[in-house]
């Protein structure tokens, strides 16, 4: 756990560490804010994962081209499904102490937003 000041790109190793996979993802995708030479050849000597996220604006040398990132053009779709799940109060305040009745409450928010969106 970190408090709310370190930079999101900062606690990428600490979050890949307390993920309930046992293996690492072959591609992470993120925002602008992880466009690093130096988290770039972290990830992919220490996980083996490859980041692909655009290239700041004020980069010198490119090192993303436009076919990995048609993987990121699709990052908003997630993004939405999650600000969309924010509208339901108790799925955003957890008051189910068991994780069952839990993901019944995610999973009829879901279907209350997919009904609306029909």
């Amino acid at each position: 756990m970190a408090s709310a000041s370190p930079h999101e790109s900062t606690l990428v190793e600490e979050t890949l560490e307390a993920s309930w996979s046992d293996s690492d993802p072959g591609m992470l995708i993120g925002d602008k804010a992880y466009d690093s030479d130096g988290l770039d050849r972290k990830l992919k000597e220490d996980r083996g994962t490859e980041l692909i996220a655009p290239n700041r604006s004020n980069r010198q040398s490119r090192t993303q081209d436009g076919r990995r990132l048609r993987r990121y053009r699709r990052r908003w779709k997630i993004e939405r499904i999650n600000a969309w799940l924010q509208n339901f109060r108790r799925v955003v305040i957890r008051w189910e102490v068991k994780a069952k009745n839990y993901l019944g409450f995610v999973l009829m928010a879901c279907m209350v937003i997919i009904g609306r969106n029909i």
